[in-house]
């Protein structure tokens, strides 16, 4: 037998070196571009947001502070002043009771109907572009134009709703006397515009629920009512949340229906409909106090964030719950 030597590997035979890679001026660009482009592209609203909206935040925040003189455009820190002052007004407490009222008379109908309308656009329907596009035409109306023509269909004397009920023998309701009637009136004129664009919003986000769960709660026998409550009201978690966080800032800073319900605009005779916001622009333009008005402000803005908080809270917690059922 003849054995077979073992010889070691070839040594790789050596090339010529590797040359490094240079990377183009044009290739630097593409990268900075898909870096840098999408921050470019934002930074007009940021810009405009810093100008026309941070720095007056801060600069009402620094007036609240401070005894403010408008002919000097000057002021003399007095601290939380200002604050006292306001929290120890009756008005306040008064236009801070009116304008809950006004919200929850407005924002808790408002959400019922836009999900029935949108639930019901949702459906196989005849002419849906038609019957959509009509829930948005309020929203369109000017704010002012639709107070003029409710404070005159809610008017006291010849008003068209008193007429009405007059004429089917009931007697009429003393809309801008009654503290809970003119909330009432305020709160459908707020329902009015605002409950169509609720509506597409809601319809959107019920657009984009795959239609394949319906099919398997149909074959399971869960009816229309059940798929409504166990499929679609989960699925509009964040839609909902996003409505009613909006729904409770515009109902919270409510301006233009309670100031064009009668010709004087200062909330009534007894301040029956008398708002935060209306107080806010009595004290600033009727008793031109602008330190006071900065803290009324403030104090708008810290309810709003607390009002909002809970009901962030609240929805996510009754969405998760009715979800995990």
């Amino acid at each position: 037998m003849t054995a077979t030597a073992t010889r070691p590997p070839a040594a790789p035979t050596s090339g010529p070196p590797r040359q490094p890679r240079v990377i183009s001026f044009s290739q630097r660009l593409s990268r900075w571009d898909l870096k840098v482009s999408p921050y470019l592209y934002i930074s007009p609203f940021f810009i405009m947001f810093a100008i026309v909206g941070l720095f007056p935040i801060v600069f009402t925040a620094v007036i609240s502070f401070m005894d403010w003189d408008l002919v000097r455009n000057s002021g003399e820190f007095i601290g939380f002043d200002q604050y006292a002052w306001i929290l120890g007004q009756p008005q306040f407490w008064t236009a801070l009771r009116n304008t809950f009222s006004i919200f929850l008379l407005s924002s808790v109908p408002q959400l019922i109907v836009a999900l029935f309308i949108a639930a019901m656009l949702d459906r196989n329907i005849r002419a849906r572009t038609f019957w959509r596009m009509g829930v948005l035409v309020p929203f369109v109306m000017a704010p002012v134009a639709v107070a003029l023509i409710f404070s005159n269909m809610f008017g006291d004397n010849h008003g068209l709703v008193n007429n009405v009920l007059a004429d089917i023998g009931i007697s009429p309701i003393p809309w801008h006397k009654d503290p809970f009637w003119s909330h009432v009136a305020i709160a459908t004129m707020v329902n009015f515009r605002w409950t169509g664009y609720n509506t597409l919003i809601l319809l959107a986000a019920m657009q984009a629920i795959p239609r394949d769960y319906y099919e398997a709660a149909k074959v399971d026998g869960a009816g229309a009512f059940r798929q409504f409550w166990s499929i679609t009201l989960p699925s509009l978690k964040p839609t909902l949340i996003f409505v009613i966080i909006t729904s409770t800032i515009g109902g919270l800073q409510i301006f233009d229906e309670p100031r064009m319900y009668d010709q004087f605009g200062r909330g009534g005779a007894a301040q029956q409909w008398l708002t935060i916001t209306l107080y806010l622009y009595d004290i600033g333009w009727g008793q031109w106090n602008f330190g006071r008005a900065a803290a009324l402000a403030w104090i708008l803005f810290l309810i709003i964030l607390i009002i909002g908080l809970i009901n962030l809270l609240v929805t996510r917690r009754l969405v998760r719950d009715e979800g995990r059922r």
